[in-house]
């Protein structure tokens, strides 16, 4: 006896990922410091190495200098990660590189605060700036 049908897609395609652009908009207080913070609870990449599913909360938090960044390109740039192997450092350097390029705020800090996996939980924060001088002793 055959087991059941596969399921069928009802004649859907699936969407492209989206492009990796974050759009910006003027910052409508230049004059002002004030931060904008975001908290982004559902993002997905995959293991380099494992190609299984890793999870994380990002939370980010800057002071816009001329430009602000647009929400659903934002929605639309951490969904592009989504099929993207990479270890949980590289993201979330790669997304506070991508933003200081797009937005050049006057201060930026993101979290990768990533999901227990094996055991353990990882936590990843970038900061701009990053107030440390070089310390080298000789």
């Amino acid at each position: 006896m055959a087991g059941p049908a596969p399921a069928k897609s009802g004649g859907v395609a699936m969407p492209s990922p989206p492009p990796r652009t974050l759009e910006t908009f003027p910052n409508p207080a230049p004059e002002r410091d004030y931060e904008i913070a975001f908290d982004a609870p559902e993002f997905t990449c995959l293991c380099p190495l494992t190609g299984q599913p890793d999870f994380a909360r990002f939370k980010i938090t800057y002071v816009p200098d001329k430009k602000c960044v647009e929400l659903k390109s934002l929605k639309l740039y951490f969904w592009s990660y989504r099929n993207e192997g990479a270890f949980h450092e590289a993201v979330t350097n790669r997304i506070a590189d991508d933003l200081l390029k797009a937005l050049e705020p006057r201060s930026l800090v993101v979290t990768g605060d990533w999901f227990v996996r094996g055991g353990i939980a990882t936590t990843v924060t970038v900061r701009y700036p990053d107030g440390r001088a070089a310390t080298h002793s000789s």
